[in-house]
């Protein structure tokens, strides 16, 4: 016991005793490592297309109108291809009733991580890339932050978004810089 305490007494081993935990700290942080073990499952339906009114409430005017768009209406889509972790599933870009843009994630299995975000982006999916440099040299417009890693959920794109812009989609990890896949969007 006594020679811990010489030892621990010094205040050379107290200083970096703190500073290992601090760098523990920090490590723990920035790479999260539970996440590798905790899946997130998310189900989410393709958005509801609002109703059209009905041509008895329409009246007499409307008749010569085309018939509104009944439902959504997929424009692209493609396979995701995995890039720095494995990744499957599909992404279709729909365009619903009122006119506004999804972007869906069909059967996503993915690994969890920090920071991961949807991109709506215009350079091309490259396969063979470990995900490092993919996307860093076009455009993109980020849809917000991952939902779960695994299952079916949807991204509004913002107002004012052209989506035939932009040619792919990646699960992007913002904390690193790496796409963790991507699926190039071949239009319909």
């Amino acid at each position: 016991m006594g020679v811990l305490r010489a030892v621990v007494g010094r205040p050379l081993v107290a200083v970096a005793a703190v500073v290992a935990a601090v760098a523990a700290g920090v490590g723990l942080y920035w790479f999260q490592p539970w996440k590798l073990w905790q899946d997130e499952t998310v189900r989410e339906s393709l958005p509801a297309a609002s109703s059209a009114p009905s041509p008895s409430a329409a009246g007499p005017d409307t008749a010569s109108e085309p018939p509104a768009q009944a439902g959504p209406r997929t424009l692209a889509g493609g396979d995701l291809i995995s890039h720095e972790h494995a990744t499957s599933g599909k992404v279709r870009l729909v365009q619903l009733a009122d006119g506004s843009h999804v972007v869906r994630l069909e059967d996503l299995d993915t690994s969890n991580g920090p920071d991961l975000h949807v991109w709506l982006t215009d350079a091309p999916v490259e396969e063979g890339r470990a995900g490092w440099g993919v996307f860093d040299d076009g455009e993109y417009v980020s849809l917000g932050k991952l939902k779960g890693n695994r299952g079916d959920q949807n991204y509004a794109l913002p107002a004012g978004v052209d989506p035939d812009a932009f040619t792919s989609v990646s699960i992007w990890c913002d904390r690193f810089d790496v796409s963790f896949g991507a699926a190039e969007l071949e239009r319909v």
